[in-house]
């Protein structure tokens, strides 16, 4: 079961009676989605290359999707996107959700729906700048080829609900799918997770965090 919430900014989160946690931050859906995932992972990534293949953990409400989309079709660039989604969202709650209509981009619902309604585990090409796979498994029972990845959205739900996808072979794992100089972007910023990415080889920058958060980091495969 899910609630809708209505955030700071004023797009909806949602709030997980299984994790007992929101999907989104309550200071705001778009803005925290922007911030760590566009600004500080796609646009960054985007200086390396205009063909670029993204991983999210989390598909979740599918904001960061969703905003990812908008950011290809605005640059004529092609995102590869692959999402991992243990447990999706029904589709009532998907018609529910308002960031087409705050976001003024009529255009993207559309999109946003075949986003959530398209087949799982299955290649879809969404638009030509947007083929997506969305795997219905959890992450660590998923194994990933070498190398293949420029850019990780790691938006599972924070550690102390969800312990089992923050240890060490988890980011182990998404290490080695990265290519050099991929790289993974959070919204965590706790010391104990930055141990186990420098320990995996990551190098680390902490940025400034959304509004609520202090920090986040951008972790980068050398």
């Amino acid at each position: 079961m899910h609630q809708l919430i209505v955030t700071e900014d004023g797009s909806h989160t949602l709030s997980s009676e299984k994790f007992g946690v929101t999907y989104h931050s309550i200071h705001g859906a778009i803005q925290e989605s922007n911030h760590i995932f566009i600004e500080a992972g796609l646009k960054y990534i985007c200086q390396q290359s205009k063909n670029i293949s993204i991983l999210e953990v989390g598909l979740g409400t599918g904001l960061n999707a969703l905003l990812t989309i908008d950011f290809a079709l605005y640059l004529d660039i092609i995102v590869e996107y692959c999402a991992i989604e243990a447990y999706p969202i029904s589709l009532k709650i998907v018609n529910e959700l308002n960031y087409t209509n705050l976001l003024d981009k009529p255009n993207l619902q559309q999109y946003f729906l075949e986003i959530h309604q398209s087949d799982w585990n299955t290649n879809i090409q969404l638009h030509n700048n947007f083929p997506l796979l969305k795997k219905n498994n959890l992450l660590e029972n998923t194994n990933f080829k070498s190398n293949i990845f420029d850019l990780i959205y790691f938006d599972a739900f924070a550690p102390n609900e969800q312990p089992e996808l923050w240890d060490d072979a988890i980011f182990h794992k998404l290490y080695n799918s990265l290519k050099n100089k991929g790289v993974l972007v959070t919204y965590c910023a706790k010391g104990a997770f930055k141990r186990i990415l420098k320990s995996c080889g990551f190098i680390i920058e902490n940025l400034p965090g959304p509004p609520g958060k202090r920090e986040m980091v951008r972790a980068i495969k050398p």
